[in-house]
């Protein structure tokens, strides 16, 4: 009985025993396995790596746009603490060693050389360094040394220099990334060693890496593991390799920005995994092959800029993975494929600035999750499809300039922030959904047909409202008179040209306004003080002309830098300027009193348009060299008087200086040939004297030189250079006082007027600083008027002269001139047969001379010819049958007594008198309407292109008619009293 309790004694203390010692192996056995702290010497260098650079928040700013955490990680590192629990710090679980370092997005400042205390950790298996700035230091070699590297990534973190070729060392490297620096430098050896070595290689990322020593070739020795490269603005040279899209592996390619690169993508036998490509910007060319629509796991393609042309394939369709989809800014032409209509997943989807044409697809079920339409700088018609009213991700539409038709339909989503359909052909009435899209920051519908009446007050709704364009349709508002405490506080950008207001929409909560166009409205008066609030800081763009003001008391938006308040009925002196002022256009209006020099501290200044106002006195001298930004001078038709300033500065910028109707006298200033640039020359009009400037003939882009009714005179003579005027397309040196024989050297080196300079298609118009157009006062088909210059737009007049001796035959060369007046000199002999050949003549007046012999046979070549002067010589024979010659009347042959045949009543010898049958044809009532006078398309051309396109220019205004009425009789008693000056010009002469 005894035994059984020592037995049970004993197991007790065996039991007990195996416990502790079970409980003693599982404490030693987790303490074996407890990190131990990170070894003394890796603490100390990463505390000198700490002290070695400042902390600045704004180095990592971009990491919030990249989903990344910004903050200082190295704050939190304490000297006497294990190193091993620091933020961004990993270390070897057995040894302590410090093997990881992740100081991405840490507001490190300062240098980081080969003396840094970061190469003393040489066990490090991964370290990124991205997102900081070092001050353009030079990537080390030492980062050669971390052999054991399999992660490296120093990307956007200012290094600069050459990429050290001991990068090659690293031949563990998995991934490596130095892209978005300071333009780095990859030489070839050093690449060539980073493909020899680094066989393990997956992710290589070089973005705006200098590569342009490398041949797109050598990419061919690529690890077959590569799993994502990113070359993009490296300055890639030379044909990219087609094999490299058969990578196995291949998952992303991005070679972007790349404009000398060639890529030419398979056309057969191409499957890939790829998941990401991106060509922006190389040099693709050609067709986008069939073979695109293979790559069966593409998310992203991006083929924008790469001037791909044809067709968009349909095959693109079968990509059911992609989210994104860019062919943007090429020359695809056809129809959008409906097939990609397919594309479930697409998100984004960018076909703008191509050739596309027809309607867009209009499959209902047309892309369910798009979030991002651009489909704008087309030539798209028709309807706007159903499916962009009902897809409830939908945010942006962006379908601008293109030729769509019909209405907008209501939206039946709230989800959009952008629209944007300006410059179609869309009609009908604003949907009242637009004012119920609470999250609308842009809308622009201008330049459509639209219609109807617009309530103000409806806008109130649009809260984060930024942008809007209403202008150029045929819609009108009311209530207008917003209140202050209900306005659109994020307002931005607001456009009511053309918009029926009266008044000045109160908008004073907009206190953020950067543009402001109430252009071509009803508005009189003042502009009220409360305005002086809107954007007084910010407004940058403020556009009021065509209006009724009447009176500028100051301008008090001290940033603004566009003024434009031509056309109105502004009184007074000018106002003193802000200092920022880059486009001032005041011209049109009836402002007195004299130019300040003040003007000359408007350093910035591109464009100063005075013109058509009263101003008077003598302008500052500093107008010649105060700046060398200023583009465009225009003060034509004041009462300016004095000499021109006489100092225009080295690298004056000016390109356009029109001084036309004043009252300047004295010699033309020779330092304008300091102005390289200038391209229109205008003094027409004044009383300037001398003789011709042949130094001008140096300029070398001069297009337009006017120096009609001054007081010039003597001989033009010889050019001094092989290469005179070699842009000079317009010359009028009419109403002067120059003699002997026509300059023929000069006409003979004319190499402008030598050569066809455009076709009807291709018109376009002398322009600067963008919105400035360039007008000039001329006489065109016996009509004196202001028109814009376009780039076929030639003519020379040399009338009302002294000039003697022949017409030189050289004369017939110009054949691109329009115009040729020769008339009121002392020409004699026979009109040359050479000018038979000016094929684009089309008005030719050489009245008032003392020509002799027949009319040449070779004029009948000139089919374009609608005006024909040439009376009042001697001129004898009959006149030309046939072609143009069948619409001239008596007036063009009156004063030539020896002349016979039609339509003279003096018929020629053994020859009856009867009229040809001519082509003549009125204009319909519509061209009449639009034009504002009679069009009439006579003959074979009668120079219908520039007369449409001046008729255009010159007399539409698109302006109420109590408004053209208004403002035209303004200008034409300012033209009475120019007429009357160069009447009395013309009387003292005589």
């Amino acid at each position: 009985m005894g035994y059984l309790p020592r037995v049970c004694q004993f197991l007790c203390l065996v039991l007990s025993f195996l416990k502790f010692q079970a409980t003693l192996f599982s404490s030693l056995s987790s303490s074996s396995t407890t990190t131990p702290m990170c070894s003394r010497q890796d603490g100390v260098a990463l505390i000198q790596f700490k002290n070695a650079f400042s902390i600045n928040k704004p180095v990592s700013e971009k990491c919030k746009s990249l989903g990344t955490k910004s903050y200082p990680k190295t704050n939190l590192w304490k000297e006497g603490t294990d190193c091993c629990l620091w933020d961004g710090v990993t270390c070897d679980h057995i040894t302590g060693q410090v093997i990881g370092l992740d100081l991405r997005c840490s507001w490190l400042y300062g240098t980081l050389d080969s003396n840094s205390s970061l190469f003393l950790l040489p066990h490090l298996q991964k370290l990124n360094l991205a997102h900081n700035h070092f001050k353009k230091s030079i990537i080390s070699s030492k980062f050669g040394l971390f052999t054991r590297l399999s992660y490296l990534n120093l990307s956007m973190s200012n290094f600069s220099g050459q990429v050290p070729p001991e990068i090659s060392r690293l031949s563990k490297l998995v991934s490596l990334d130095l892209s978005l620096n300071d333009s780095p430098a990859l030489n070839e050896n050093t690449f060539s060693g980073l493909l020899r070595n680094l066989t393990e290689v997956r992710e290589l990322f070089l973005v705006g890496v200098d590569m342009s020593s490398i041949r797109p070739i050598s990419l061919m020795n690529m690890s077959s593991s590569l799993t994502s490269l990113s070359l993009s603005g490296s300055d890639l040279r030379g044909d990219f390799p087609m094999s490299f899209f058969r990578l196995p592996n291949l998952r992303l390619l991005d070679l972007k920005g790349n404009k000398n690169l060639i890529v030419h993508l398979p056309e057969s036998n191409w499957s890939s995994p790829l998941q990401y490509l991106n060509l922006l910007g190389t040099s693709s060319a050609g067709k986008l092959p069939n073979s695109i629509g293979n790559l069966g796991s593409l998310k992203h393609l991006q083929l924008g800029l790469c001037n791909f042309s044809g067709p968009i394939p349909s095959s693109l369709g079968n990509l059911s993975q992609l989210t994104y989809l860019e062919l943007s800014r090429n020359h695809f032409s056809g129809q959008i494929p409906p097939s990609l209509t397919n594309l479930k997943q697409l998100r984004s989807l960018y076909i703008f600035d191509n050739q596309l044409d027809g309607s867009i697809p209009v499959q209902a079920s047309a892309f369910p999750n798009l979030i991002d339409l651009d489909l704008s700088n087309n030539l798209l018609n028709g309807a706007l499809p159903a499916w962009l009213y009902t897809i409830p991700s939908l945010r942006f539409i962006t379908i601008h300039n293109n030729q769509l038709t019909g209405h907008i339909n209501e939206f039946q989503y709230k989800s959009l922030t952008w629209i944007s359909l300006g410059n179609n052909k869309l009609q009908g009435q604003i949907p009242k959904s637009i004012f119920e899209l609470v999250n609308l920051t842009d809308l622009d519908l201008s330049s459509n047909n639209l219609s109807g009446i617009v309530e103000l007050d409806a806008l109130l709704k649009l809260q984060n409202l930024e942008w809007l364009d209403l202008s150029y349709n045929s819609l009108s508002s009311i209530n207008s008179n917003i209140s202050a405490t209900h306005t659109l506080p994020n307002l931005r950008i607001l456009y009511l040209p053309s918009f029926n207001i009266g008044e000045f929409p109160i908008l004073s909560g907009s206190t953020n306004l950067e543009a402001l166009d109430l252009s071509n409205n009803r508005i009189y008066g003042q502009i009220p003080k409360w305005m002086w609030d809107i954007g007084r800081d910010s407004l940058l763009y403020l556009n009021l002309s065509y209006n009724f003001l009447t009176d500028l008391e100051q301008i008090p938006w001290k940033n603004i830098q566009t003024l434009d308040l031509n056309f109105n009925l502004i009184h007074g002196n000018l106002p003193t300027f802000p200092t920022n002022l880059i486009f001032l256009s005041i011209s049109n209006n009836s402002l007195t009193g004299e130019v300040s020099s003040h003007i000359c501290n408007l350093s910035s200044l591109k464009v100063v348009d005075l013109s058509h106002n009263e101003l008077s006195g003598k302008i500052p001298q500093c107008i010649g060299n105060f700046s060398k930004s200023l583009l465009v001078l225009n003060l034509e038709r004041n009462n300016f008087h004095g000499k021109i300033p006489t100092t225009f500065a080295k690298r004056c910028g000016l390109k356009n200086i029109n001084l036309n109707g004043n009252q300047f006298e004295g010699p033309l200033p020779q330092s304008l040939t300091n102005c390289r640039d200038i391209e229109v020359l205008d003094f027409g009009d004044n009383k300037i004297d001398g003789t011709f400037p042949n130094w001008l003939e140096t300029l070398p882009v001069l297009q337009v030189l006017i120096l009609r009714s001054n007081n010039l005179h003597g001989f033009i003579g010889n050019p001094n250079t092989s290469h005179p005027f070699p842009k000079l397309r317009i010359l009028d040196l009419s109403n002067n006082e120059f003699g002997s024989t026509l300059p023929a050297k000069f006409i003979k080196t004319f190499e402008a007027l030598k050569y066809l300079n455009g076709s009807p298609g291709s018109i376009q118009y002398m322009q600067e600083a963008k919105r400035y157009e360039c007008f000039v006062s001329l006489t065109v088909k016996a009509e004196e008027i202001e028109i814009k210059i376009s780039t076929i737009f030639t003519s020379i007049d040399l009338s009302l002269n002294k000039f003697d001796g022949e017409i030189p035959e050289v004369i017939g060369e110009l054949i691109s001139l329009r115009g040729l007046n020769l008339s009121h000199n002392n020409l004699g002999g026979h009109i040359p047969p050479s000018m038979g050949s000016l094929i684009n003549l089309e008005w030719l007046d050489l009245s008032s001379n003392k020509l002799t012999g027949e009319i040449p046979q070779e004029l009948e070549n000139l089919t374009f010819l609608s005006i024909l002067n040439l009376s009042h010589n001697q001129l004898e024979g009959p006149i030309p049958l046939g072609k143009q010659f069948n619409t001239f009347e008596n007036e063009s042959y009156e004063g030539n007594l020896g002349l016979c045949g039609f339509p003279m009543s003096k018929p020629c010898s053994n020859e009856e008198t009867q009229p040809p049958s001519s082509m003549t044809f009125q204009g319909d009532s519509k061209l009449t309407n639009t034009f504002g006078w009679k069009v009439v398309l006579i003959g074979y051309g009668c120079g219908m292109t520039l007369g449409l396109a001046m008729g255009y220019v010159v007399f539409k205004t698109g302006k109420p008619r109590w408004f053209v009425m208004l403002v035209e009789g303004r200008l034409h008693q300012r033209a009475t009293r120019s007429q009357k000056r160069a009447r009395t010009r013309n009387a003292r002469r005589v």
